[in-house]
């Protein structure tokens, strides 16, 4: 099979790989049909985050074909589309982490465990329980966002939000486009965005934020004003010490905010921002079984928008050139995916993409 492999950092190549053994009990194999390139592969592309090792195939945020079955797997048929969720529990630790699988101290990550040949290769083999099936009529590109929206759902659930609250995102990329989806399926209230870049501002208005740039003057005052007031919560989706800055600035006394980003593993704070005004500061992490299959709920029922976040696909053959460009901060407001299958069940695909 074919498989984009990380030779060595900043250098990706197309290799032929053996086919992957037939699933074993309890497994189900996935043939590959768009796979997209996660913020978290650039920064192992690049070598930034330590996540990533010369020699392994990336890729999480998949979608493809139920192409075999192992034994013992009811209710998935070959041929069904379906995506899958990256986050493998041991059977030894589903009970006792059902519902928090994430915090697994046994947890493999499909496309960060080195030892998984994971979706940037045209098969994928995972648990049964791992398997997501599309609702019929989802066009198929659109099960690789699944993916980035379920740790969107996440974030907002670990933020606590109400119906109405006003909401403010730090960071308008994959990730926050994907907040501003949960946030509108959670009912908040008005909801602003701050993006630096301008292509990505315009995707947020289209997403029906309010998108602001934070490099222009008095932001609190503009996210204020956008708000009717102080944000009842804020969700950090860059992890940086600025971010967290603007988060816990522009929010209300009591306020929530999540930290989702991980754009630095060390951030400084102002501490007195969070004890005197008792502002709550959690972390979020991945996502649940139920975050998923949320997830992939609200991505059906939101094909527009779901559309919207895909700027453009590439065959495997450019993906290289993809990530380079990405890495270089090539302005690409939305989600690129990496197409290996276009032949497959090419109803279920929608117009391909290639905006700027």
């Amino acid at each position: 099979m074919k498989a984009l492999r990380l030779e060595q950092f900043h250098q990706l190549a197309v290799v032929d790989l053996p086919d992957p053994e037939p699933p074993g009990p309890g497994e189900v194999r996935i043939r590959i049909a768009f796979t997209g390139i996660c913020g978290s592969d650039i920064h192992g592309f690049t070598g930034e985050n330590g996540r990533r090792v010369p020699g392994q195939v990336m890729g999480h945020e998949s979608v493809g074909v139920v192409e075999a079955v192992g034994e013992g797997v009811p209710g998935i048929a070959v041929g069904t589309v379906a995506t899958f969720n990256p986050v493998l529990v041991p059977d030894g630790e589903t009970a006792e982490f059902a519902g928090r699988e994430q915090q697994a101290p046994g947890r493999r990550v499909v496309g960060v465990a080195p030892e998984i040949v994971a979706a940037f290769a045209e098969h994928v083999t995972v648990p049964a329980r791992n398997v997501v099936p599309l609702p019929a009529g989802t066009p198929i590109e659109h099960g690789a966002l699944v993916e980035p929206l379920a740790v969107a759902v996440h974030a907002v659930r670990r933020a606590r939000v109400q119906p109405g609250d006003r909401v403010l995102v730090v960071g308008g990329g994959p990730i926050g486009q994907s907040v501003v989806l949960a946030l509108q399926g959670a009912a908040a209230g008005g909801i602003v965005v701050t993006e630096p870049t301008a292509s990505r501002r315009e995707l947020l208005d289209r997403l029906g934020a309010v998108a602001i740039d934070p490099t222009g003057p008095d932001v609190e005052a503009q996210i204020h004003a956008a708000l009717g007031g102080a944000a009842d919560v804020a969700i950090d989706a860059v992890g940086i010490s600025a971010s967290l800055a603007t988060a816990l600035s522009a929010t209300r006394l009591g306020a929530r905010i999540c930290l989702v980003g991980m754009g630095s593993p060390q951030l400084s704070l102002d501490a007195y921002l969070v004890t005197t005004a008792e502002r709550e500061l959690v972390g979020s992490f991945a996502y649940s079984a139920d975050d998923f299959r949320t997830a992939a709920a609200w991505i059906a029922a939101e094909p527009d928008k779901a559309r919207s976040l895909i700027s453009r696909t590439v065959p495997l053959t450019e993906a290289a050139a993809a990530f380079t460009a990405l890495a270089a901060h090539a302005d690409v407001p939305g989600k690129v995916l990496v197409t290996l299958a276009v032949d497959l069940d090419p109803g279920r695909s929608s117009d391909a993409h290639d905006h700027p």
